[in-house]
């Protein structure tokens, strides 16, 4: 059980690595994050962006799922 885990985290840590490289930049970096940017939409304007964004939650929640249940089957 632990190696179906481990091999499904590295897969999609992988994954994940991909999707957040293929989203496109909607920000000037860290000033966004204090304020120094103009606000941008959250939202996605197309359908693959916004299919995209779906994706990349889906997958994170699967790499989350995967550490939590690694670390209950370590911990026990």
């Amino acid at each position: 059980m632990t190696l179906l885990f481990t091999i499904l985290l590295m897969i999609t840590s992988a994954l994940m690595i991909v999707l957040v490289l293929l989203h496109k930049g909607r920000g000037g970096g860290l000033s966004d994050m204090f304020g120094g940017g103009v606000s941008s939409s959250l939202g996605g304007s197309s359908v693959a962006e916004r299919n995209l964004d779906r994706f990349t939650v889906g997958v994170g929640i699967i790499w989350f799922a995967c550490v939590v249940a690694l670390g209950l089957l370590f911990a026990y």
